[in-house]
């Protein structure tokens, strides 16, 4: 089995990429694959152009995508399940990864006659400088759940999953207090991510 991961930080010196990679060791020792497309490092583009906003606004199905779009739709139909990874920006995913979602969800592949695939699992990995409860308590945990659960990932797999690593921040006590359990816990949910199925 293979999962797509989107991963989106701008920094390797952060709690996210270890996150990031403890998720894919664990992809790793089930014997599983994955392949990965780290925004920042390929540089992408998360401007929707004039001409990519006209063919959807307008619900026109032409074969005329962009280069690096198509190539992010291909490695998501040749995966079983997509993992998006990123740290909270403002209750948000980062502006590259928002723009991913402006760029890839095309018309004619993520919706109307569409031709993505229906993946098994889609699941969320987020890092927040914020507490659970400090999330739940403003209504921003709900807030991102339902943009990304909601929205961008409706009806895209049989089954998504929201994970929050929080109380990460640099200056926040939990981070290194919590960093193993928390590095133990992204291991788990990539070693069995097929498996909770």
């Amino acid at each position: 089995m293979r999962v797509f991961i989107v991963y989106c930080h701008p920094s390797d010196d952060s709690f996210t990429k270890n996150m990031c990679d403890a998720f894919i060791k664990g992809i790793t020792d089930s014997g599983n694959e994955y392949i990965i497309s780290d925004l920042y490092k390929m540089d992408f583009n998360p401007n929707m152009t004039e001409k990519e906003y006209l063919r959807d606004a307008y619900y026109r199905n032409t074969p005329d995508v962009a280069s690096d779009v198509l190539e992010e739709q291909e490695k998501i139909n040749g995966s079983d399940a997509i993992a998006f990874i990123y740290p909270v920006f403002w209750t948000e995913a980062p502006a590259k990864l928002v723009g991913w979602f402006d760029r890839v969800w095309t018309y004619g592949f993520a919706y109307g006659d569409k031709t993505m695939k229906l993946l098994d699992k889609a699941i969320i990995l987020c890092s927040a400088g914020n507490s659970i409860e400090h999330l739940e308590q403003f209504g921003l945990l709900d807030s991102m759940k339902k943009v990304m659960l909601g929205d961008r990932l409706f009806g895209r797999a049989k089954e998504m999953e929201f994970v929050v690593f929080d109380s990460t921040s640099r200056e926040n006590e939990l981070r290194e207090k919590n960093w193993n359990m928390n590095l133990q816990k992204a291991y788990e949910k990539g070693n069995k991510l097929f498996l909770e199925e």
